[in-house]
């Protein structure tokens, strides 16, 4: 008997597209074969982040509520569902233009009805997208993902992206990286947690093809990095590829 979902997860570093290539993806399939968890749901409350150097440290594991995260995804996994009392505060945090053209989004909408609709397909995807999926302390987690899409995104694109931001919405508030947060917080742990995943450990030169082929990652190609147009394509054709094995594919391992 075939699983009743396929879970989809979407990781890379701050500000390289994750969410917005999620909303993206849930407009794309139709609504009720795919929805949206994001791992920003799963802080801790605002009092129990940790403080690093006189700075609260919202980009490392210890933020996360991880076995509240992991109850979150075993649901899913058995129902095909988010778990009745779930609500998203992530789903309130803006995150910008997508600059995708709506003649592309309306495109790839007929290119994956008619494949859901020759295929059959009636398993629900479930996408995930957050900071830290796939890094070697979250393997248990990361071993839940039938699909791994990686993004990347350089330093200098994160912290234009992430500084421009204007804030979070919290589980009891409102958060706003304080100045040098970038320098500081995120980018030093987007490479403590990531560096295995590339060549020579440079997190900004090529993807390891060996281990992400190991652990089964798909990385996205580097000529999609600020172009949400290609990664959105991209992705479409990794979900599309999946669409085409037929309901029995992924679902059922």
């Amino acid at each position: 008997m075939g699983k009743p979902v396929v879970l989809l997860g979407i990781s890379g570093p701050s500000s390289s597209g994750k969410t917005t290539l999620s909303r993206l993806l849930r407009d794309i399939f139709p609504r009720n074969l795919i929805f949206v968890l994001h791992l920003d749901d799963f802080y801790h409350t605002d009092a129990d982040i940790p403080i690093r150097d006189g700075i609260q440290d919202w980009d490392c594991l210890e933020s996360l509520n991880l076995p509240q995260l992991h109850s979150a995804l075993a649901y899913i996994k058995q129902h095909g569902r988010s778990p009745p009392d779930f609500v998203s505060k992530e789903d309130e945090n803006s995150v910008g233009e997508h600059g995708v053209d709506e003649r592309e989004i309306e495109r790839l909408k007929r290119t994956v009805r008619e494949t859901v609709e020759r295929q059959g397909w009636r398993v629900p995807i479930c996408i995930v997208d957050g900071f830290l999926l796939f890094s070697e302390d979250m393997r248990e987690i990361r071993e839940l993902f039938d699909v791994r899409l990686f993004l990347r995104t350089s330093y200098e694109t994160t912290k234009r992206r992430r500084e421009a931001r204007s804030g979070y919405v919290t589980l009891e508030g409102f958060w706003e990286d304080p100045p040098g947060y970038v320098d500081k917080v995120v980018w030093p742990n987007y490479v403590q947690d990531h560096r295995f995943l590339f060549e020579g450990q440079n997190v900004e030169g090529e993807l390891d093809e060996r281990v992400c082929r190991k652990i089964g990652i798909e990385g996205m190609p580097k000529e999609a990095e600020e172009n949400m147009a290609k990664c959105l394509d991209w992705a479409v054709r990794v979900l599309e590829g999946i669409l085409e094995q037929g309901p029995g594919s992924r679902a059922d391992r």
